[in-house]
């Protein structure tokens, strides 16, 4: 059946983070089967409350200077929430606040948490947008005068609730709230306070095992959702099961976006080496093809390592490989498809002075080894072979930053880059700094390159040059 004991809820704030914002207001709608009360209070938040946000929400400082503060209505709050499902729009933002709010107070508190922009999503799919202001225009729901007061919102949403089972039925609604209440199977070493704890946002997620070890580490655009699937009981494959089993401890790292957890994940996986994690780990035999005149229009390739040359800033490298062997796989890739001479290109050691190669004798070979193809053509048709795959040099003059934003939560994160290479990234003026005067060099990471050419050559990044 749906529950019949809810608390649709609605919370105001000095700003988005529930670590170091605050609470400046909060409206309750306690429903009891057919019986309704509604409760509502300001907060004083101890702080300032940004004019931003006094704009949005249109409370002020003076108003919240006498309103209580959210110690001294912790116990008759956590008396109407007890023992109801928790019910809020974007339920993670209003959910994280009242759990950080009670954890300053030496105080535990829980509660099953239903959001009605993942049923909004879940129950009217054709539709794009979810926040407050486009359910209220398509289902004309009654805002009043006071949008954005803690009250009001909250009784939005119960509008919506009382919409859905009229319009859905009860039978759909249930079926939308069962999916969205499955918990995962925790294995018993686990804290379930950590899973409440997971952001809906970017960033890096890290799983620790026995002793603090580390066993894998992950990024993605929802950490919630992507660390709850780690644990979902239709898991079926053997190795996430056995990841899972030995999980003892998780934690994670918010980003701005996307590019910010990839960076992040990269550099932490090759610090910290997880053993359930092969991708992305550091490769010290990085290295590519350099054509070297050795005389007058005779260009040969040699291989250079990623210690011996800049391969940051260098114009005139070919390929990128993890290892010798990949390197020199692939030129006789590049011979054989384009009938060059493995023993001019050194791949071959010729079996007597002037004797043609065996790819010449077989026909595969134009014959530079032994004359009858001149050595500056069979240059010239290394040089256009090895093309595709020439290594770009550095297109800035120095030092770049790429900026990220989160325009809802009105975050930045600024990613400095010089010659391919991730320095550090910072997210205000004092770690912008800080980046900038490292004087330690990061080595060449051909992961971190790859990454961020196809992340520049798509676009739609700020780029600011330092």
């Amino acid at each position: 059946m749906i529950p019949e004991r809810l608390a649709f809820i609605d919370l105001e704030t000095t700003g988005a983070n529930p670590l170091h914002d605050r609470i400046t207001e909060i409206g309750v709608v306690e429903v009891d089967g057919d019986r309704v009360n509604t409760w509502s209070t300001l907060v004083n938040p101890e702080r300032p409350i940004p004019r931003f946000v006094q704009q949005l929400t249109g409370i002020d400082d003076a108003m919240v200077a006498g309103a209580p503060r959210f110690a001294q209505v912790a116990e008759e709050l956590a008396e109407r929430l007890r023992g109801r499902l928790f019910i809020a729009h974007n339920a993670r933002f209003d959910y994280g606040f009242v759990r950080n709010e009670f954890r300053r107070l030496g105080r535990a508190f829980r509660a099953e948490v239903l959001c009605t922009v993942r049923l909004s999503r879940r129950l009217h799919p054709e539709h794009f947008k979810h926040n407050l202001d486009s359910l209220v225009a398509r289902h004309a729901l009654d805002a009043g005068p006071d949008r954005h007061r803690a009250l009001t919102d909250a009784d939005l949403i119960w509008q919506f609730w009382r919409l859905l089972r009229r319009e859905q039925g009860d039978d759909a609604l249930l079926e939308a709230v069962r999916h969205q209440l499955r918990r995962p199977s925790l294995p018993p070493h686990l804290d379930a306070d950590t899973l409440d704890d997971l952001p809906e946002s970017s960033g890096v997620y890290l799983f620790h095992g026995e002793g603090d070890i580390p066993l894998y580490i992950g990024k993605s655009l929802n950490l919630r959702q992507r660390v709850l699937a780690h644990f979902s009981a239709d898991t079926r494959e053997y190795k996430a099961t056995r990841l899972s089993r030995e999980v003892r401890r998780i934690e994670w790292r918010e980003t701005v976006g996307e590019l910010g957890a990839l960076l992040l994940e990269s550099r932490l996986v090759k610090a910290l080496q997880p053993l359930h994690n092969r991708r992305l780990r550091a490769s010290t035999e990085v290295c590519a093809w350099r054509l070297e005149e050795v005389a007058q229009g005779d260009h040969r390739p040699r291989l250079v390592r990623a210690e011996e040359e800049d391969f940051g800033r260098c114009g005139d490298l070919y390929g990128l490989f993890s290892s010798p062997r990949e390197a020199i796989a692939a030129l006789r890739k590049i011979a054989e498809a384009h009938a060059l001479c493995p023993l001019v290109l050194g791949l071959e050691q010729a079996a007597k002075p002037g004797r043609a190669c065996f790819a010449q004798q077989i026909g595969k070979c134009r014959g530079a080894c032994v004359g009858k193809e001149a050595i500056g053509l069979h240059s010239a048709r290394l040089m256009a072979a090895l093309g595709r795959i020439r290594l770009p040099a550095w297109p800035y003059p120095g030092r770049i930053g790429v900026v990220e934003r989160d325009a809802p939560l009105q975050r930045e994160e600024v990613h400095v880059i010089d010659g391919w290479r991730h320095l550090g990234s910072a997210r205000d003026e004092a770690g912008l700094r800080a980046v900038l005067e490292q004087s330690a060099t990061s080595p060449f990471d051909p992961d971190i390159y790859k990454l961020l050419r196809t992340r520049l050559a798509k676009g739609g990044l700020e780029v600011r040059v330092l």
